[in-house]
């Protein structure tokens, strides 16, 4: 029997670093998500220390579907199934089921590591998904490529969202301005699942102009996006005095976007940073059918976001000034 090397390493697993043009990022063997984002020498991103365990998912990629199903319980084909409760507190399936599982590194150079990972079917997905993400880094930042396959002999109900936290140096979460150009938000119950949409026209929620956090509490989904010519939108935080900024946008394929303000984390996490997070649907969508993508046998998903520090926005769905 081969002998197994029991010295302790990273919770996180494997540690791939790139870097280029003065921007630098750290990607993980666990969950193949982003621990680490800095440009300039300032970090953006709230990520997490190499010997911590990754902490209310952050920089997790959320496959086959991103936030909650209600119960885990969803039909589809005409056959229901039942997902392991993820939240038992809230009894539902978070976040999909690949936040925990090794990824493999498939390429490496020194701007860019490729990593994937196949997601074998089981009773509550009975379909097999081989899963791609690409991230690079370069003068615009940090880009981002996902790609899903099913290698399944069904078609297989799937979603994407990532779960990055932004942050702005010496700047509280009250004092950050927030530019997301979404007409409408979700509704939620008391288990953060949706029952209905509102507009946010003159409420808290409304950041179709850039206005200030201050004392909303946000974990909500926001949809129906104002785009620009070429589908994608983004989103934007900026520093009181507008000095510094960063710009997370998404193409074409994310139609929504959650914003989390980090109410519920506790210790040094509570309100520390903002998850800013594009989603291809919106929570529940296993059940009600919103935005779900529908992947046929043999067919390859593409998609791409991405994080851009400056002052000025990134174009949605090119990541370029």
């Amino acid at each position: 029997m081969d002998n197994v090397d029991a010295r302790p390493g990273p919770p996180s697993g494997a540690q791939w670093t790139i870097a280029a043009d003065g921007h630098e990022a750290v990607v993980v063997e666990v969950g193949g998500g982003l621990r680490t984002y800095r440009a300039g020498g300032l970090d953006y991103v709230d990520g997490y220390a190499e010997d911590e365990i990754c902490v209310g998912g952050a920089g997790q990629v959320l496959m086959p579907w991103p936030n909650r199903i209600r119960d885990g319980r969803y039909t589809f084909g005409g056959a229901t199934r039942q997902l392991h409760l993820s939240e038992p507190a809230r009894h539902t399936a978070l976040h999909g089921l690949v936040c925990w599982l090794p990824w493999q590194l498939v390429s490496k150079a020194a701007d860019e590591v490729v990593v994937g990972c196949t997601l074998p079917a089981h009773p509550g997905y009975p379909w097999s998904l081989v899963l791609r993400t690409r991230w690079q880094v370069g003068t615009d930042g940090l880009r981002v490529t996902h790609q899903a396959t099913n290698v399944s002999a069904e078609p297989a109900p799937f979603g994407l969202g990532v779960h990055p936290y932004l942050r702005l140096p010496d700047t509280a979460v009250e004092d950050l301005t927030v530019h997301l150009p979404a007409r409408s938000r979700v509704l939620v119950d008391g288990r953060l699942l949706p029952i209905g949409a509102a507009k946010v026209a003159g409420s808290e929620y409304d950041f179709t102009t850039p206005r200030r956090i201050g004392a909303t509490v946000l974990d909500t989904a926001f949809g129906d996006l104002e785009r620009d010519s070429a589908g994608g939108s983004a989103a934007r935080l900026s520093n009181p005095d507008g000095s510094v900024g960063v710009t997370v946008w998404a193409d074409p394929s994310f139609g929504w976007w959650q914003l989390f303000s980090g109410d519920t984390l506790t210790g040094s996490r509570y309100r520390r940073s903002v998850a800013v997070e594009p989603m291809t649907c919106p929570p529940d969508a296993f059940r009600s059918g919103r935005d779900l993508i529908v992947l046929e046998p043999a067919e390859t998903w593409q998609a791409s976001w991405g994080i851009r520090p400056g002052t000025e926005a990134a174009d949605p769905g090119t990541g370029h000034r």
